[in-house]
């Protein structure tokens, strides 16, 4: 009896302790949730204020604008790294925790505290202030086509860039290079050297392959050609731009993008915005004679919001680490889904052809096949978000090679049209008439994603 008496207290106390190791970490876990939902909830109205000044803010109100965003990262800052959230990061530290995402979001949450801690509320403060200045004064370059006058500013983005690596990932530059710390901020894990090895791997295909085509292409010219009616100097095009809009709209919806939690606009450089999985925001842009800019922009920009829209919003993912995008290459591998697999296929057309006849008649002497010949075609040109299939990696190492030179010191800032102009003459055969068509062309740099460039890539391999 003694005996069984002792194994059942020995019994008990065990699940007793059990059970309160659950409850510690039920209650460390909840505790953690918490504190990084309201951290979400704040990011995801800098998200909303981003998207207004991309789309619909006046020019007077850029000052204004970026004090708000300013300010906002400060308060954002204060709470990703308050005493509260030290307090909650390291009781979560260590935790066992059965389900897959729960822990997912721990890992996370520890390595963006350690990350973010690293960062001054001065630091995080200027880098949104920047940010916003350099959007503006990107914009007013590209629209008067000036680098010149961009450059400096773009001088200082770059420099307070190289801060925020050093800063926040000293483990990842100090292994290798600074541009590292840069790159892990879009792409997890990911290193200039092994971006080489993929490139050059990827450059020794592609090379000789275009080459071929644009070799054929000059002795045949004929198996190349656009039906007349979407060449982009055919009259019928002409003040097309409200109709465009209209037949992207259809179109978005079509695929699947849900209007009743999001919403489509225009913008100097086509993205996805928004705030959260219920509020996803796109934007294109459009022009009389180019049908396709703004009609492929549209399905790029809805696989990026399909990828938004489906983000996990149950009880494990809202607010929380496991429901954000993987990496953005992972996000452009869902984009370039939607437009080099299903946009450039024949199935594709058989479905969008009647829709352009119906709202655009001239072309109805163009069958399905016409227009996938006209969207299949290599043609080497400036823009790097119309560029075809083949010719569109070049893009993307150009801007590789251009950022991370900068990075490293190696290139001085006011030279970049010279070695930009260079490199696409040189590769793709292109003369760049000016800045606005070369160097200005992409918004990216000008919010301080350096570094995201090579995930374009990358998503198109994956």
């Amino acid at each position: 009896l003694g005996m069984y008496l002792v194994q059942t207290v020995a019994f008990g106390a065990k699940r007793l302790a059990q059970r309160r190791g659950v409850a510690l970490r039920s209650t460390a876990y909840d505790a953690l949730t918490k504190e990084l939902r309201e951290v979400a909830r704040l990011e995801e109205v800098s998200g909303i204020l981003s998207y207004d000044e991309q789309c619909f803010m006046s020019e007077g109100s850029a000052a204004s604008r970026a004090a708000q965003k300013e300010a906002l990262a400060g308060v954002i800052h204060e709470k990703r790294t308050s005493t509260r959230m030290a307090e909650v990061i390291d009781a979560a530290r260590g935790l066992t925790l059965a389900d897959a995402r729960e822990s997912a979001n721990v890992r996370d949450a520890i390595e963006g505290f350690d990350v973010e801690s690293r960062k001054s509320k001065d630091l995080a403060e200027r880098e949104a202030r920047l940010e916003s200045e350099c959007f503006v004064a990107w914009k007013k370059a590209r629209e008067a086509s000036d680098y010149q006058s961009y450059a400096p500013i773009l001088q200082d983005m770059f420099s307070l860039k190289r801060e925020v690596a050093a800063t926040t990932r000293p483990d990842v530059c100090a292994a290798g290079e600074p541009y590292d710390g840069a790159l892990d901020a879009f792409e997890r894990g990911m290193t200039a050297s092994r971006l080489d090895s993929i490139f050059a791997k990827t450059r020794e295909g592609l090379e000789p392959l275009l080459k071929a085509v644009l070799a054929k292409k000059r002795d045949a010219p004929e198996i190349d050609a656009l039906h007349p009616a979407l060449a982009f100097d055919h009259p019928g095009w002409k003040g097309s731009v409200e109709k465009q809009a209209e037949l992207s709209k259809k179109v978005a919806a079509d695929l699947g993008f849900d209007f009743s939690k999001g919403r489509f606009d225009v913008s100097t450089h086509p993205f996805t915005g928004g705030a959260c999985p219920t509020d996803v925001r796109i934007t294109t842009r459009y022009s009389d004679g180019n049908w396709l800019e703004g009609f492929a922009g549209t399905v790029h920009e809805v696989g990026h919001a399909l990828y938004e829209q489906g983000r996990s919003g149950d009880a494990v993912g809202d607010g929380l680490p496991v429901s954000k995008a993987l990496s953005m290459g992972t996000h452009e591998s869902q984009s370039l889904l939607w437009e080099r697999m299903v946009l450039q296929s024949k199935a594709f057309w058989e479905y969008a052809a009647p829709l352009f006849h119906e709202a655009f008649p001239h072309t109805k002497e163009a069958s399905p096949e016409d227009f996938y010949r006209a969207i299949n075609r290599v043609q080497p040109g400036l823009i790097r978000v119309e560029a075809d299939e083949l010719s569109y990696p070049f893009h993307v190492f150009l801007r590789y090679d251009v950022e991370r030179a900068l990075f490293a010191g190696e290139l001085d800032v006011a030279t970049i049209p010279q070695q930009w102009n260079s490199y696409m003459k040189e590769r793709l055969d292109v003369d760049v008439p000016d800045d606005a068509s070369g160097v200005l062309q992409d918004i990216h740099w000008s919010f301080g994603a350096v570094g995201y460039f090579p995930s374009y890539t990358l998503g198109a391999i994956m």
